[in-house]
């Protein structure tokens, strides 16, 4: 699907002026900034993509939560199995769908993983399918989406990680986003090396949908990982390289859409 001259301009600018530090102030990617050290930050991330649905005020406070829970080390306060002390093992909620006990076995996977393969990132690059890598030497993103998925669904703890990628995989997409998009006072570019940036997929939910229909970039309401990979390609036009800079441009469009641009 071709994109208008007027709209790429508009999405651009608009990418311009919200991939900004302050970006930061409201939205969980300030998270993973709050903490120091690669494994720190890349656990940190996966806890608050994880969250990060329904009323943004609300994730945004359990987020703080967990966040004073680690004491700024969610590294050590996962491979020491500390959180069970600050969250109960019953079905009272945690947050919204989340119950405690499912909490517990997300961070327990969590736990598993990081003590197998010492971190995230390691883990990804150990267990990437080795067919998804490209010419550039660089692994294709929806790669590491399957591998992590396969992973928590090997370990029936598929609740709040997509068992697969026939989903949109929405935040583990957002997640990918931060560990590899560089050069960007949001994302921190911590698997640039070996993730092919030019690869991620827009994160998709009902109100990018939207978004992206208002502007003729989807025709389709749905919010599969085809309609992640189509709108993707078509916004790959306006951004060569970095889709996933789009995720700024449609913010913006959705904070501006009712005033005059």
């Amino acid at each position: 699907m071709s994109v208008d001259n007027n709209t790429a301009q508009k999405l651009i600018a608009y990418a311009e002026k919200y991939e900004h530090p302050q970006f930061l102030l409201n939205d969980p990617a300030q998270f993973m900034h709050a903490v120091k050290g690669v494994k720190n930050k890349e656990i940190m991330a996966f806890i608050a993509s994880a969250l990060s649905y329904g009323a943004r005020s609300a994730f945004i406070k359990r987020l703080h939560f967990l966040l004073d829970c680690t004491m700024g080390v969610p590294h050590d306060w996962i491979i020491s199995g500390e959180y069970r002390k600050h969250i109960p093992d019953d079905s009272a909620c945690f947050y919204r769908l989340y119950s405690n006990h499912l909490m517990l076995s997300f961070f327990d996977t969590l736990r598993q993983m990081i003590y197998s393969h010492d971190s995230i990132g390691q883990f990804v690059r150990t267990t990437i399918n080795p067919n998804a890598k490209l010419e550039n030497g660089k692994f294709r993103a929806i790669a590491a989406l399957e591998a992590i998925c396969t992973y928590f669904a090997d370990r029936e703890s598929n609740k709040i990680i997509p068992k697969d990628t026939r989903s949109c995989c929405k935040r583990l997409c957002m997640f990918l986003r931060w560990m590899v998009r560089s050069n960007s006072p949001v994302d921190l570019g911590l698997w640039s090396d070996f993730i092919d940036q030019s690869t991620l997929l827009l994160p998709l939910d009902t109100h990018v949908v939207h978004e992206a229909i208002e502007l003729g970039l989807l025709k389709s309401k749905t919010t599969s990982m085809a309609a992640a990979q189509r709108l993707t390609s078509t916004l790959s036009e306006i951004f060569p390289g970095d889709p996933t800079k789009a995720d700024f441009a449609l913010f913006g469009y959705g904070v501006n859409k009712s005033r005059k641009f």
